[in-house]
């Protein structure tokens, strides 16, 4: 039988759901544009929570994608044979149409008959109730896998597990125990986790996942017995199912009248299965990579795994971060990316690697991924030109960490917590390397350094998160009355600058909250003085207008060749959701937007009533203009 690659399993993935009834839809960018809740999209469901909530989709009840996901969560993960902070999540979504049956059955036939995975290698677990909060224990589905089973000639019998600690004290892989029941912990899903954790209106369910059987030896130091859910690497979860079932009431649960399925399955950890190798970097995905780091440094992946695997993995993701708008910088997302890059560049040490990394390997990055994300590969050349500038910045800043390291050693030659903490901070001196070059220098480190350096990197942590509560972190802060005119406003300005400037411009991101609107644009040049004033004027005028703003789902193609506006890297369907304002036949603005918008915009100006009992408006300005990449302004604006 021929092994199939991780291209052709997330193509075969499309097909098969597609003859199932589901449209495709494209990714969403790792950069959310309108979720307050997070710096990147980290889960497949995610840019799908809407629609979960019952929102209507424009492509329908049945939908098919593969989502691009970032966790920087897992960065420090990175070096096993299963971890990547980058990774792709197949998923199929019934918002409101088929349920358990059809899910499991599908999924299942798609891992044997597509995938070609042995059945005899898969094991599920499901929901045992939770008592206190009267949701009932999921033997539906339990009884839906049992079937499966049996119809590939295997008997499954079903287990109660408890919890995951309770996994590791009892022998539950014996017999023909197939289907174990975990608690709230490992097989509810919501957004706040278990059920009492849940405030009245979410909604939440039960799940089921499906984990690879590797048959690799139990490591006891994980605990004495192994289960699917044990970390020691035998099992490898490849799928679950989310039965969105229930909403949390005061009195406990209802179910919903229409419940969803939200599925999603690691694609690098289905291709790992179907190599039937636990390590997820020997995958056509990522094996290239590490192909070409042994050309580079003429070292061997299995005398240098952790070293290769960290770079593939950050490069990997660094790639596609750039690719969808999160330069490396020293703010926010882009923070992440040049963190990412450095510990990459930091590994390459290890092998020898002392120079044009990014040049040599960057590329063939691109050349896994470009016929299956044009994206990537419209914007290569650049993206690979931002990854070996930062490179070359980051050699540099380590010449100049070195000569610190040595100047603030002084006589002494004796390296104290706080100094290490200081090159790792202010130079962006990686501290692997300050122990390294302290040894080559003979330089002593303090006893406990490391206790020390810990603690400082705690207090900083505590500082950055007091410094970023209330911080809004990319798109609309929430959905609150101020919130909506400051969305409206923006996309006024939006095509004031194209009327001011030419034409050409294109949105590169927002961040809007209550008290102002911040807007990302191509454009080459600072915008003038003058032209400021165009801008402010027009917006102003079309305040005062007071003109309609609706909306219509329009098939894609057609709504760009009647001129509506969107955002750089933004993915779209087969049909979108456009905003118009001003009268359809001849209007101001249009744009493709999920919303949500003023209905009018003279509400926009609308400010209350003023100390005399007189109401007042509101006026747009203008005020901060400035760089915020190459070849990006960013505007910053008030209504006062």
């Amino acid at each position: 039988m021929v092994i199939m690659t991780a291209q052709e399993i997330r193509q075969r993935y499309f097909d098969f759901m597609v003859q199932n009834g589901h449209n495709l839809v494209p990714r969403a960018l790792l950069i959310p544009q309108n979720d307050p809740t997070t710096l990147f999209t980290g889960s497949g469901m995610q840019p799908l929570i809407p629609y979960l909530l019952g929102e209507t989709h424009p492509d329908g009840k049945r939908i098919v994608d593969s989502q691009t996901c970032f966790r920087a969560e897992d960065m420090d993960e990175v070096g096993d044979n299963r971890h990547t902070t980058f990774f792709e999540m197949l998923g199929n979504w019934s918002l409101g149409d088929y349920y358990k049956a059809e899910q499991l059955e599908w999924f299942f036939t798609f891992l044997v008959d597509e995938v070609g995975l042995d059945p005899k290698n898969l094991f599920v677990t499901c929901f045992s109730g939770d008592e206190n909060s009267g949701v009932a224990k999921d033997a539906d589905s339990a009884e839906v896998w049992k079937d499966l089973f049996n119809s590939r000639g295997i008997t499954s019998e079903a287990v109660d597990v408890g919890t995951e600690e309770d996994g590791y004290k009892t022998d539950f892989l014996t017999g023909n125990n197939r289907i174990f029941y975990y608690d709230a912990k490992k097989n509810w899903w919501s957004r706040n986790g278990v059920p009492a954790n849940m405030p009245v209106g979410e909604p939440g369910g039960p799940d089921s996942e499906v984990f690879y059987d590797f048959g690799t030896p139990h490591d006891e130091k994980w605990g004495k017995y192994c289960h699917p859910n044990c970390d020691c690497g035998r099992f490898l979860e490849i799928g679950n199912s989310v039965f969105m079932a229930y909403k949390k009431t005061k009195d406990g649960f209802e179910e919903l009248p229409a419940p969803n399925v939200d599925f999603g399955g690691g694609l690098e950890r289905i291709a790992a299965a179907a190599l039937g190798n636990p390590d997820v970097f020997k995958i056509s995905l990522l094996w290239p990579i590490i192909e070409g780091l042994e050309l580079l440094s003429g070292k061997k992946y299995a005398d240098h795994t952790q070293s290769m695997r960290v770079i593939a993995d950050h490069l990997r993701a660094a790639m596609f971060l750039i690719v969808d708008g999160a330069h490396p910088s020293n703010k926010e997302q882009g923070y992440v990316v040049r963190r990412l890059m450095r510990r990459a560049i930091r590994y390459a040490f290890d092998l020898g690697i002392e120079q044009d990394l990014c040049e040599k390997v960057a590329p063939i990055i691109a050349q896994i991924y470009r016929g299956d994300f044009p994206e990537l590969l419209e914007n290569e050349a650049q993206v690979v030109e931002a990854m070996v500038r930062e490179e070359k910045l980051f050699r540099t800043t380590l010449r100049k960490g070195i000569h610190e390291l040595e100047k603030l050693a002084g006589d002494k030659k004796y390296l104290t917590s706080q100094v290490i903490f200081k090159l790792y901070d202010t130079y962006g001196f990686p501290v692997e390397l300050v122990t390294e070059e302290a040894t080559a220098l003979k330089i002593e480190l303090e006893d406990d350094w490391r206790i020390g350096f810990d603690s400082l990197m705690k207090e900083q942590r505590e500082r950055s998160q007091s410094a970023s509560q209330g911080m809004f972190k990319g798109g609309l802060a929430d959905h609150s009355e101020q919130v909506v005119k400051y969305h409206t406003t923006t996309h006024l300005m939006y095509q004031a600058l194209n009327n001011v400037l030419g034409g050409g411009v294109v949105q590169r991101g927002s961040n809007i909250t209550a008290e102002r609107t911040r807007f990302d644009f191509s454009h080459t040049e600072k915008v003038t003085p003058e032209q400021i004033k165009q801008v402010e004027d027009i917006v102003n005028q079309k305040i005062a207008e007071d003109l309609p703003v609706t909306w219509k789902e329009e098939n894609t193609k057609e709504a760009f060749a009647n001129g509506a506006s969107g955002a750089f890297g933004d993915k779209y369907g087969d049909k979108v959701k456009v905003y118009t304002i001003g009268d359809p036949a001849s209007p101001f603005s249009r744009e493709i937007c999920g919303g949500p918008h003023v209905e009018r915009t003279g509400v926009i100006g609308e400010g209350g009533m003023d100390s005399t009992g007189s109401p007042y408006t509101k006026k747009f300005k203008i005020i901060k203009e400035e760089s915020s990449s190459s070849g990006v302004r960013r505007i910053k604006a008030v209504l006062q």
